[in-house]
């Protein structure tokens, strides 16, 4: 019988990972062949109490971000399978069953679930359609190349031989992608359960759910330069979404030339945006379906989801491009000058594979706080 490691990362998540061991607890997790771990990751709030339940390994981080946290988890862990979940999600009825289920195919060494929300805010529920409609596309995918870590299982030795997630990116951004990819890339198999559901605590200001679009886009940039292919098109994203980040771009400069009076400036920005709206024709008869009173704001929030991500990317091809500008004078220097005088090496550049690989070995300092009941 399949072994099972639930790791959840955690800072400060005081306020929902009560409800996240409750919900995990109706799964019998942790349990005869389920272990818990909570990685408490340099909390300043009481995630560390909450979390100091009768069977559950609290493990304390280093502060270091998800990646290096859930990457810890899975050092500590002893099952067959590593299951991550988020600590601001609640495991619905059958959640650990569906979760194992893909396993059973051939070749599967990763599972990813779904969300779901109650959440009445408008804000909320748009990003729910948007998950609703990558669901729907990834149930069409013949080939799913695309698992997030709010809800993902992946086999123990599978996840540990790739080397887990990169630590590189820090919170937040697009560790669990990266790792997808790479996978993906060597070969691995996928799939997709919708049936395997949690309950998700989505953004329900505006600013904070662009704030998190424009950081998505910024990392991306990163993954897309090791992955140029996946900038076409994988099994989760919609192809509109580069469209309506392209089209917002183009009606910005269509509208500061309409204002400097340049001809047909502004026929070509009623035109933009006339077929920006038409992109968004798919959420808003989802929305009409669903909730009718946020169908007449969906063009609007996408097209301000449009341009957070899309100066987000503008930002990440920046960053890409200033250190590229830095790496090229780096190379150009003498090659002794990574040598000390005695022969002996001198450190790796913060950023470099060298240093990033050294800090992925680095032991992971972690205090097990059992309070198992033994």
């Amino acid at each position: 019988m399949t072994s099972v490691s639930v790791i959840v990362p955690a800072r400060n998540a005081g306020a929902t990972l009560g409800a996240c061991l409750d919900g995990l607890a109706t799964e019998g997790v942790p349990g005869p062949r389920a272990e818990l771990l909570v990685v408490d990751d340099g909390s300043t709030d009481d995630t560390g109490v909450v979390a100091a339940r009768p069977g559950v390994r609290v493990l304390t981080g280093l502060g270091r971000g998800p990646a290096a946290a859930r990457n810890g988890g899975a050092q500590a862990a002893t099952g067959d399978v590593l299951l991550f979940l988020d600590a601001d999600t609640v495991p619905q009825p059958g959640w650990l069953r569906e979760m194992l289920a893909p396993f059973g195919q051939p070749g599967v060494v990763a599972v990813k679930g779904r969300y779901y929300s109650c959440q009445e805010s408008p804000i909320a529920r748009f990003a729910q359609l948007e998950f609703e409609e990558k669901y729907d596309r990834l149930a069409r995918a013949r080939d799913v190349d695309f698992v997030d870590s709010g809800t993902a299982a992946y086999r123990r030795d599978a996840f540990l031989a790739a080397g887990g997630f990169d630590e590189a990116f820090p919170a937040q951004s697009a560790e669990d992608v990266e790792l997808a990819f790479r996978l993906a890339t060597s070969g691995a198999r996928f799939a997709f359960n919708p049936r395997a559901g949690v309950w998700h605590r989505h953004a329900e200001r505006l600013l904070e759910y662009l704030v998190k679009k424009a950081r998505y886009g910024y990392f991306r940039v990163r993954v897309y330069r090791r992955y140029p292919q996946k900038a076409l098109g994988d099994s989760y994203t919609p192809p509109s979404m580069g469209l309506q980040i392209a089209l917002a771009g183009c009606s910005g400069v269509l509208a500061l030339m309409t204002l400097l009076r340049a001809p047909l400036a502004g026929r070509a920005l009623a035109g933009t945006l006339a077929l920006f709206g038409c992109s968004t024709s798919p959420l808003i008869r989802r929305a009409l379906r669903q909730h009718t009173a946020l169908a007449p704001a969906i063009p609007a929030l996408v097209y301000a989801r449009a341009w957070a991500q899309g100066l987000g990317i503008l930002m990440g091809l920046t960053t890409l491009g200033l250190e590229r500008l830095q790496w090229t004078g780096a190379r150009d220097r003498p090659a002794r000058a990574l040598h000390r005088g005695d022969g002996s090496l001198a450190s790796a550049p913060a950023g470099s594979p060298v240093a990033v690989n050294s800090r992925r070995r680095e032991a992971f300092a972690s205090e097990d706080r059992s309070s198992a009941a033994r």
